[in-house]
């Protein structure tokens, strides 16, 4: 090696010594000066740690700048949808289901790179009648548009609570507008299609035919014209799609609709096969907006379906796509998938997927047939990587030091605002103990982002001294209002403790219980994957961390046993009701 490359080397090699130092002199800064008042009835957040540690990523390092790891936006974001301008810019939005805010909002100049620059629904009043709702109803399949006549970006979704509506903009790294109601619209899932001649087009996942269903999924695809100027839809509904592409088979839930025109020809694109494993996407043609379309004879164009649920590294229940062409020509997909460890359950949630869409001799977009399989690795020729990449193995560190959360934090089903404070102690994030569960379908003083790796570490420090035994602060694992893992601090008959609980239907069982003494009003939580478990641990110095509970079943807060549409958040939580 030559002398420059080694100095070079070390030069690296030092600046990320230093790097490291700095961090750790952010995170334990406020541990060196003078502890606040802990206030009664609050719990103080000192700072938030979460790092990846998925075994995929070390072993299979990415060779080029120019390659990404699937899935791009890792992590529960399920039901992507893209559109661009035309003019360079990519927006990408998810489903949020009953969180707050409602439905991130990604932007990338190359689809590579994401950003996200905010939320399409941050006001309550574009959440409506969330409370009351089980954490999988909510906000369904948000699909993104624009229309280039009048230069407006759409976000069209489903409220299970209110029904479907739509919010528009000129600006989408700004606000959204308020609701539109869509009221004849009925079903899930509707998008908007703005065809060339400047008319407008709704299509949604709706009944069976005079809503008498042949069996259990049987659901169609219809459409109706929309007026761009009126913003409400004219003519008749009609049906495009009557249970799916293969109707002699019983296809079932035909959902997720979207509409193209390429080269001429129209072309509506669904998912099939419900969210599960045997979920897939289907393609089908025609000549009008409004029919008649036919099914490709080689559908699924998607699907992971029928492969050996043995193999490495599987990606199950691909579908629910949407297709993008780049301003160079090309096409690509994206979709949602699930990475279940070695091959057994997932935490994770449905992740935002992204690969190249391939044409087939008659025309027809796929991207897979046969035993092709949906890619970890991927090259979007002549782009390159950049340090804002969403995907792989990442630390972040929240120090709670800004005003307001990062984009990345949730709440359910309101904002919350006035359970939790970055102000109220400066440098602390302050949540109250409110008399609200997390079992509960209401807004309790919860805290989260969504797990991204099935192998992490997480950590937080907190200040807390619990006034009477109904009082309990800590970290919570949520899958649902049914399935959670609590590591707390309380108090009982026996005094001050630490516990960790296991939150079911049935109620709550105390999986192990540590005295930590009545002096103690510092304490350091944190919980370690491995994958198939957790760690749960505590810390009453710095740096001298003690095993309370080992190798606790994570599949606890599974789809597989949980159910329901989101993955497992992780955050921080306070609340007076046992």
């Amino acid at each position: 090696m030559k002398n420059t490359q080694v100095i070079q080397l070390m030069s690296i090699v030092r600046l990320s010594i230093f790097m490291l130092g700095i961090t750790m002199m952010s995170c334990n800064s406020k541990k060196e000066q003078q502890l606040p008042a802990i206030g009664k009835s609050v719990a103080l957040f000192d700072y938030f740690s979460y790092k990846g540690n998925d075994d995929f990523y070390i072993s299979n390092p990415l060779s080029g700048e120019d390659y990404f790891y699937n899935p791009i936006l890792p992590g529960w974001y399920s039901d992507p949808s893209v559109c661009t301008n035309g003019e360079g810019d990519y927006f990408l939005v998810t489903s949020t289901f009953t969180y707050f805010p409602g439905v991130p909002i990604f932007h990338s100049k190359d689809l590579v790179n994401w950003k996200q620059i905010g939320h399409v629904l941050n006001r309550a009043s574009q959440l409506v009648n969330m409370e009351g709702q089980k954490v999988s109803g909510g906000i369904f399949a948000p699909a993104i548009s624009y229309n280039p006549y009048n230069k407006t970006y759409y976000m069209v979704t489903t409220n299970v609570g209110a029904g479907n509506f739509f919010v528009k903009t000129q600006d989408p790294f700004g606000e959204w507008s308020e609701p539109v109601m869509l009221p004849e619209v009925g079903g899930i899932d509707p998008s908007f299609f703005f065809d060339e001649d400047g008319k407008a087009y709704i299509v949604n996942n709706d009944e069976a035919p005079d809503n008498k269903p042949e069996y259990s999924g049987h659901r169609t695809i219809r459409i109706q014209e929309f007026d761009v100027k009126t913003d409400k839809t004219i003519g008749p509904r009609k049906i495009l799609v009557n249970k799916g592409a293969q109707p002699a088979d019983k296809p079932i839930w035909i959902e997720g609709p979207h509409l193209y025109k390429i080269n001429g020809k129209y072309f509506l694109m669904s998912a099939e096969g419900g969210t599960g494993n045997w979920h897939s996407e289907v393609i089908f043609r025609g000549d009008s907006p409004m029919g008649k379309f036919l099914p490709w004879k080689n559908n699924p164009i998607l699907t992971q379906r029928h492969l050996n649920s043995d193999r490495p590294n599987s990606v199950t229940c691909a579908g629910h796509a949407d297709l993008i062409q780049t301003k160079e020509g090309d096409w690509w997909a994206v979709f949602l998938a699930c990475r279940p460890i070695n091959n057994q359950f997932e935490n994770l949630g449905r992740e935002t997927f992204m690969m190249p869409v391939k044409w087939s001799e008659d025309g027809f977009p796929y991207m897979t047939q046969g035993d092709d399989l949906v890619p970890m690795i991927v090259r979007r020729e002549g782009v390159k990587r950049d340090s804002t990449v969403t995907y792989g193995n990442f630390e972040l560190i929240e120090n709670f030091d800004s005003p307001v959360l990062d984009m990345t934090w949730m709440t359910l089903r309101t904002s919350a605002s006035d359970l939790y404070s970055l102000s109220e102690t400066p440098g602390y994030l302050t949540l109250k103990c409110a008399g609200i569960s997390a079992t509960e379908k209401k807004t309790p003083a919860f805290v989260c982002r969504r797990l991204q790796h099935h192998k992490f570490e997480c950590a937080t420090r907190m200040l807390f001294d619990p006034f009477d035994d109904k009082e309990m602060a800590g970290m919570l694992l949520f899958k649902d209002e049914a399935h959670q893992y609590f590591l707390a601090v309380s108090r009982d008959d026996l005094g001050k403790c630490i516990t960790l609980q296991k939150v079911g239907e049935l109620g709550t069982e105390l999986l192990v219980r540590q005295d930590i003494g009545e002096e103690i009003k510092v304490i350091d939580l944190k919980i370690i994957s491995e994958g198939n478990y957790y760690n749960f641990y505590y810390s009453l110095t710095d740096g001298n961390w003690e095993l309370l509970h080992k190798n606790v079943d994570a599949s606890y807060l599974s789809t597989s046993i949980a159910g329901g549409f989101t993955g497992t958040t992780i955050g921080l939580y306070a609340t007076s009701e046992k």
